[in-house]
């Protein structure tokens, strides 16, 4: 399937306006929608979509992505493995930026330290075999979605024979992020946006307990204007006529079993955490992965464990990133949003990445949003 059949057609305004009709034809109730993946509070921001749906529907901002998630613990973990003398440290995306206590690994390399932001992660085997008197750490970051490819990696530094690769592993898993959310008891939302690219791996399956337990519709959805329209009607449908099913409205790439191929590599070399702090969040149990006991040394946080700091760090104390996530707030409620809070200096969870939810306000705040304030 190429790239242009997933998104073809799924933007066009009359389709929009036709399922805006059919929303607001058919919904008799306030429902509250959390989208656990910043793609659709992006999608949602960009083309408007909450000014053309009926007030009764809300969008509840969830987790957004790896980035926004990622304790600051974690990145002075990855700042001080990239302050070791011979030391080559890479990475993915929005990391590089992202702050820790002190600084931030864009900082350090300004300084001059070997800090590379990767396209793909398979680039780190020819980092490392071009430079054996190294030692080349990938601080491996994502959801479900990329942990296949940090697999792989460790699958060809195995079978190339590579002594100088190590992984710092934090990649996360969404089932137990939204349970956690939902298990507190305290947030206000009935139904949720399953994120897409997840499930492409995944499968749709894993949400099937969630949906059950706590009686509340999901349905994954594609990332373009009309799924997420599609997706909100059938949510009012559940809602109106008291189900509380997953229902895949992104079918055109994602199935029940998921990438079975994928999930038997990650099997080879993951295993749960018992526990991961969730920027914003807080603790999840059973939330996140890490190399199994027989890939020791490839795991830098047992090899270099003398030079990782130990004490956990919050969020400062105005930012309210906790109540944003629990449906609580919006972005605009923040004392500190678009002032002390910047994606240039971001002082919570939801500024700290692109597709954080309040980095998506910051960038389309000139929008009529429901809940904004001047």
């Amino acid at each position: 399937m190429s790239e242009v059949d997933l998104i073809e057609g799924f933007r066009d305004p009359e389709h929009m306006k036709a399922l805006a009709a059919l929303i607001k034809k058919e919904c008799k109730s306030k429902i509250n929608i959390m989208e656990v993946c910043g793609g659709h509070t992006h999608t949602i921001m960009k083309f408007g979509l909450s000014q053309i749906l009926p007030e009764l529907i809300e969008f509840v901002h969830g987790p957004g992505c790896p980035v926004c998630i990622m304790p600051k613990e974690r990145i002075d973990h990855a700042i001080a493995l990239a302050s070791m003398p011979n030391t080559i440290l890479a990475t993915l995306g929005d990391m590089i930026r992202v702050p820790g206590s002190k600084t931030s690994l864009q900082k350090l390399r300004a300084e001059g330290k070997d800090i590379r932001s990767l396209y793909s992660p398979l680039d780190v085997i020819k980092i490392a075999q071009e430079n054996p008197d190294k030692n080349v750490v990938f601080f491996a970051i994502g959801f479900e979605t990329t942990t296949p490819m940090s697999a792989v990696l460790m699958q060809h530094a195995i079978e190339n024979k590579l002594t100088n690769v190590f992984f710092h592993i934090n990649h996360v898993t969404v089932p137990e992020a939204v349970e956690a959310i939902m298990s507190r008891g305290d947030a206000l939302i009935d139904a949720f946006l399953g994120p897409s690219h997840v499930s492409v791996i995944t499968g749709y399956k894993i949400y099937e307990p969630i949906a059950e337990k706590y009686h509340t519709p999901i349905v994954v959805a594609g990332f373009e204007p009309t799924d997420v329209m599609e997706s909100v009607l059938r949510i009012v449908r559940q809602v109106n006529e008291g189900q509380s099913v997953v229902d895949n409205e992104y079918a055109r790439a994602v199935s029940r079993e998921g990438n079975l191929k994928a999930q038997a590599l990650v099997n080879t070399y993951f295993e749960k955490r018992s526990h991961f702090r969730w920027r914003g969040i807080g603790d999840i149990p059973n939330s996140a992965l890490k190399l199994k006991a027989e890939y020791a040394a490839y795991d830098a946080e047992i090899v270099f464990d003398d030079v990782l700091p130990k004490t956990e760090l919050n969020d400062h104390k105005m930012c309210i990133c906790g109540d944003i996530l629990k449906g609580r707030a919006k972005p605009f409620d923040c004392k500190v949003f678009g002032k002390a809070c910047t994606p240039t200096n971001p002082m919570g969870s939801c500024m700290v990445s692109s597709e954080g939810a309040c980095s998506a306000y910051f960038k389309y705040g000139n929008l009529n949003l429901k809940g904004a304030r001047a």
